[in-house]
């Protein structure tokens, strides 16, 4: 089912909304929250809220890309779920990690997930990664967005762990840059 159709039955508040949604970016949802919490019950419960601020948001949002916007809300509600579990997850997951790592780039003490939240929401970030290659940014993005191990990244792009860590350090460095050029550090 295409986007605009489920965004029709939402405007019908029509139930069948959300089985097409959870049908739609069910896995993709779960992928995101599991990689962030790392317990797939939890991960579950983050897709399940989404649906539900999905239904009770449109109308009258109108997302433009339904994919990004229930990917962002369960990204969202993953780190909310994950600071409340104080900030340690089971499993020992990617979160304190990725956050580590992007602190090269966006000094921001412990604070930094909401430096991130604000500048994803920003035109630099977006100005930045439309900036860089594809393979660059979707590599980007499966690691800081969707927060997925490096060996998970390069088993899913055919590429060694080593590249896909050197493609990593070369992008933030170049955030960096692109942060502190357009004065925004």
């Amino acid at each position: 089912m295409k986007d605009d159709e489920i965004l029709a039955l939402l405007e019908q508040r029509d139930e069948g909304a959300i089985r097409a949604l959870k049908t739609q970016y069910g896995a993709l949802c779960t992928s995101i929250a599991l990689h962030i919490l790392g317990d797939q019950q939890d991960a579950e419960e983050c897709v399940s809220d989404m649906l539900f601020r999905v239904w009770n948001a449109v109308p009258p949002e109108q997302p433009e890309k339904l994919s990004a916007y229930c990917a962002a809300l369960t990204r969202n509600l993953a780190l909310n779920r994950y600071h409340a579990q104080n900030a340690q997850r089971r499993g020992g997951g990617q979160t304190p990690v990725v956050l580590e790592e992007l602190q090269e780039c966006i000094p921001a003490g412990n604070d930094t997930e909401q430096v991130i939240g604000k500048i994803a929401l920003s035109d630099a970030l977006a100005r930045f990664l439309r900036g860089q290659s594809a393979k660059a940014r979707r590599v980007f993005l499966l690691r800081y967005f969707s927060m997925q191990p490096v060996a998970q990244i390069a088993e899913e792009l055919n590429l060694k762990e080593n590249t896909v860590k050197s493609i990593l350090k070369r992008t933030r460095d170049a955030l960096r840059a692109s942060l502190e050029k357009e004065e925004l550090l």
